[in-house]
């Protein structure tokens, strides 16, 4: 296509269609393209729309390739199961995978531009849905865990801890993935606080196994708690629906 073809295109002015009469200029007429057989000199009102409207076009496509290109970027936060569940292109995917691995600065750049542009094949907005998906998991992760840090840090150093904990997070004698056995918290936090005191003066704190068991206890009590309250929520939704039905 070249340039009075892509002034034609896509135009709200009225032009001749192909193979029509081609109008001759005039003699003394300055230059200019023809499109669709009419001749257009430059400098006039119609070449100034058609060069504007050109412009424009070229403007929005720029702009819809640096937003796929973004978007494609974005792949690369996705694991290759979660990708897989996209049914992307086998170039894309190939592409996506070939990107993770470059170090390089110049040639990662490029390895995203190969992606901006496979991205122009695919539909965008499953893709818009499985990065955000991914971004909202992560940053609930990230809360579970500064939580969970919180509440170890708290327990270690703070004797009214352990009762706070045991109010919100109650110890039950069944097994299960929510239960914990409230006598190895007690003793998992004596000997993270001797371990605490064992380092020498000057030196930094010493964080043995306990200290990180603790973690590990409290994690799991609160991850089970979050499981519990994702159940409960979509539970209710349907109880809901049935209720309404």
């Amino acid at each position: 296509m070249n340039f009075s073809d892509d002034l034609s295109a896509g135009r709200g002015k009225e032009l001749p269609e192909p193979g029509a009469a081609v109008t001759k200029p005039k003699r003394g007429m300055k230059k200019g393209y023809y499109v669709r057989g009419v001749f257009v000199a430059e400098g006039s009102e119609l070449d100034l729309e058609l060069k504007a409207e050109f412009a424009s076009s070229r403007s929005v496509a720029k702009e819809e390739s640096t937003e796929l290109q973004k978007l494609g970027e974005q792949l690369l936060i996705l694991s290759a199961a979660q990708i897989a569940k996209l049914d992307l292109p086998e170039k894309l995917v190939d592409a996506v995978a070939e990107a993770k691995r470059i170090t390089n600065f110049e040639g990662k750049r490029r390895q995203m531009q190969y992606i901006g542009k496979l991205m122009r094949k695919v539909e965008p907005e499953p893709i818009r849905a499985a990065v955000e998906s991914a971004r909202t998991g992560s940053a609930s992760d990230t809360l579970a865990l500064h939580r969970a840090e919180q509440w170890r840090d708290d327990l270690i150093a703070n004797d009214d801890a352990l009762p706070r904990w045991i109010a919100e997070f109650p110890a039950t004698d069944t097994a299960g993935d929510d239960s914990y056995d409230l006598q190895q918290l007690r003793a998992l936090i004596r000997q993270a606080r001797k371990d605490l005191l064992a380092g020498k003066p000057g030196e930094a704190p010493r964080q043995g196994r306990a200290y990180r068991e603790v973690f590990q206890l409290v994690r799991g009590v609160l991850r089970a708690g979050m499981d519990e309250t994702e159940a409960a929520d979509g539970g209710g939704d349907d109880g809901d629906e049935d209720d309404a039905a």
